[in-house]
């Protein structure tokens, strides 16, 4: 079983000072040279509650933050996806055998016993029949190279391949991965609101509060205000609220 790792690997620096430059030029008379001069703390605030106030966004796209997640599932990937304005890179599984794969265990059937011993059940099934899979295509990918002409070892190296590129339609939505994921403030913002709401699936939205807590520390003032809706005005789920609306403003600190 695999746990959910998030690192913030690295971050546009000055982040909040960039975003108020950009908003500055916007909104007053700078030159380029002497745009990032004057901008004190208590300025950069300033310009950066403007923005807010404003819902003036597109500043807040010049400063982007890069994260390495793990211990995630191919399903949780699928949601992640869906955001489209960010960058991925994500773990091969035609290049990287998942034999013993790791997986991710959902609380609600880790929580039930007799549930937990069917998943296992079926994840261990699961990598019997990769692993089977795996030997029978690599061991005909192989010799049918071999006949037509490539060298046993190459024949061997490109088999494997071939063998993972089949193999892995039996691996499950548990399977895990490895990513790293940028994104800009403004698509932050957004990721945010929908995977921090109690309403969001219970993997995404762990790995959108622990995305959240780190990035707060490294750029205060522009994640000041970010998180589900309900931090910042009335729950927008209307009837598919969850009704927890102080509890998750006690959560977040607000």
């Amino acid at each position: 079983m695999s746990k959910l790792k998030v690192e913030l690997i690295t971050y546009t620096p000055d982040a909040d000072k960039i975003v108020a430059a950009a908003a500055k030029l916007c909104y007053a008379k700078s030159d380029i040279d002497t745009l990032l001069e004057g901008l004190t703390p208590e300025k950069t605030e300033n310009f950066l509650e403007l923005l807010s106030s404003l819902g003036h966004q597109s500043p807040v796209e010049h400063a982007s933050f890069t994260f390495g997640i793990e211990g995630v599932s191919r399903a949780l990937l699928a949601q992640l996806t869906r955001h489209r304005i960010a960058s991925f890179s994500v773990q091969s599984q035609r290049y990287v055998s998942k034999c013993n794969f790791e997986y991710i265990l959902p609380p609600e059937i880790e929580a039930i016993p007799e549930a937990k011993a069917e998943f296992i059940a079926a994840m261990e099934e699961d990598a019997r029949h990769y692993e089977r899979l795996q030997t029978i295509l690599k061991e005909a990918h192989a010799k049918r190279l071999i006949a037509e002409g490539k060298n046993e070892a190459d024949a061997i190296k490109a088999a494997e391949k071939m063998a993972n590129e089949d193999a892995r339609f039996v691996l499950p939505n548990a399977c895990d991965t490895r990513i790293i994921m940028t994104m800009n403030v403004r698509s932050l913002y957004n990721f945010f609101t929908l995977r921090c709401c109690n309403r969001a699936q219970w993997e995404i939205r762990e790995l959108a509060t622990q995305m959240l807590a780190l990035v707060k520390k490294a750029a205060p003032l522009l994640f000041k205000n970010a998180g589900p809706a309900c931090l910042r005005g009335k729950c927008p789920e209307g009837g598919m609220t969850c009704g927890k609306m102080a509890e998750v403003r006690a959560k977040f600190g607000k």
